[in-house]
């Protein structure tokens, strides 16, 4: 048997990604929820990496987060090649979710699902519960696609505390979703996992990327393709970019300090 590897936080770009594989990531969250406590993490990609990397109040959150997982394979293959980490896959969020999921039906830990548009929630909780059959879905609540106040906040963690839930998953979009599962942590006292696209793949809304195209890192070319007009600015400067600043890590010319961050002001949050 292949022991888990779990080897903490590794700086990519000043960003702190965690050195893992599905099986630490999973325990991890289930832990969280049975005890129950705070617990925050999200699945990074290139764009993640480089919003973190460029803005210091949300590098702070991220490296604040209690997990951020090597979401994308060009994530995956920096930590491989600056920390000679080897991992073999990458922590994908749309997969760790439904791991989580498979974990919390047989632990019986109601799940939550906050973002995205009511429709997509509903058929996201009919596939979720087709697929997990005695998986608990406490509730569900889309995203208002505005900012809410500090008593709006607090509103929004009481309705999903009182549901029961032991786990949220939050589909929010980068960095939204990373602002939330930081910011609400606390106030929720449970895991909250920022899992991206999970939504609208498992929703059935948006067709995931062939296992080709993922295992070459070719996912964004995928996205660029069905909204080039929305995402042609992430992926063809942000991806450049971030080559090749991986490249500087990578040759010691430039080395950004995951402590050269700044706690954020307090300020309207996404909800």
């Amino acid at each position: 048997m292949v022991p888990v590897r779990d080897l903490g936080k590794r700086s990519l770009l000043g960003v702190l990604v965690d050195v893992l594989d599905y099986e630490a990531a999973v325990g991890r969250i289930i832990d969280a929820s049975l005890e129950p406590r705070p617990y925050a993490a999200t699945a990074l990609a290139v764009h993640g990496v480089m919003t973190g990397s460029s803005d210091k109040f949300h590098r702070f959150r991220l490296n604040n987060l209690d997990m951020v997982t090597p979401d994308g394979q060009p994530v995956k293959w920096a930590l491989n090649l600056l920390h000679r980490a080897r991992l073999r896959d990458r922590v994908y969020g749309p997969s760790l979710m439904m791991r989580i999921c498979s974990a919390a039906e047989r632990e019986n830990l109601p799940i939550y699902l906050y973002g995205s548009t009511k429709e997509t929630l509903e058929r996201l909780a009919t596939n979720l519960q087709s697929r997990f059959s005695a998986l608990p879905i406490a509730g569900t609540s889309p995203s208002i696609f505005g900012t809410t106040t500090k008593q709006e906040q607090e509103l929004i963690a009481e309705s999903i505390r009182a549901s029961g839930a032991r786990i949220v998953f939050v589909g929010l979009g980068c960095p939204r979703q990373e602002i939330f599962a930081y910011e609400y942590r606390d106030l929720l006292g449970i895991p909250v996992v920022a899992v991206g696209a999970a939504f609208d793949y498992h929703a059935g809304i948006r067709r995931e990327p062939a296992l080709w195209v993922q295992r070459m890192g070719l996912q964004w070319l995928h996205r660029l393709v069905q909204e080039p007009g929305r995402l042609w600015k992430r992926y063809l400067i942000l991806n450049t970019s971030y080559v090749f600043l991986i490249a500087l890590q990578a040759l010691g010319i430039k080395r950004r300090n995951p402590l050269e961050a700044e706690a954020p002001r307090e300020e309207l949050l996404p909800a």
